[in-house]
């Protein structure tokens, strides 16, 4: 009944939804190269839906012309299906870099790090790391779950960062 329900919502939300992808759809542009040899994305190649429009790929491998009005109606479009890659925060994170901000290049190495674990995990990490919430071992048990279980290394050395910090100011959790 949701399903229907939905599908009843996109309908009436058609031509609507179709103005805004047909706007969302840049001209045709000539191919672009592949990043440089290193494999790295400069600010040459910002933005990538006009420039790397065939490089940008969901983690279930659709590409942005998958992702239409018409295939959410048909089912073919899942959430799986609009999130968006590693391989695609690290090229945001490269570009970043390239354009002298290190520091939103680091938060996309570490979004791209995350996209490998549960959402309800994330939450879960989340609501850990706020103040007076868990003990130095529990976010150093945290830490080594990053490393180990999600291959996740940026991620766990923030939560030790955090492990400090929390420790001097004394917001860790009596345990």
């Amino acid at each position: 009944a949701l399903v229907a329900a939905l599908a009843k919502e996109l309908q009436q939300a058609a031509p609507v939804m179709e103005t805004l992808v047909k706007d969302l759809k840049p001209a045709p542009n000539p191919p672009q190269p592949a990043p440089a040899a290193s494999g790295q994305y400069t600010q040459q190649d910002y933005p990538m839906l006009e420039k790397h429009r065939d490089a940008i790929r969901t983690p279930t491998g659709k590409t942005v012309d998958d992702i239409t009005l018409e295939s959410v109606l048909e089912g073919k479009v899942t959430m799986a299906d609009v999130r968006i890659s590693p391989e695609m925060l690290r090229a945001q994170a490269d570009i970043a870099q390239d354009a002298g901000k290190p520091a939103m290049g680091e938060n996309l190495r570490r979004a791209a790090e995350l996209t490998q674990v549960p959402d309800e995990e994330v939450i879960r990490m989340y609501d850990m790391l706020r103040p007076n919430r868990a003990t130095k071992a529990q976010l150093l048990e945290l830490a080594k779950t990053l490393e180990t279980q999600y291959h996740a290394p940026m991620c766990a050395a923030l939560v030790r960062e955090a492990v400090e910090v929390y420790e001097k100011r004394g917001i860790l959790k009596a345990g």
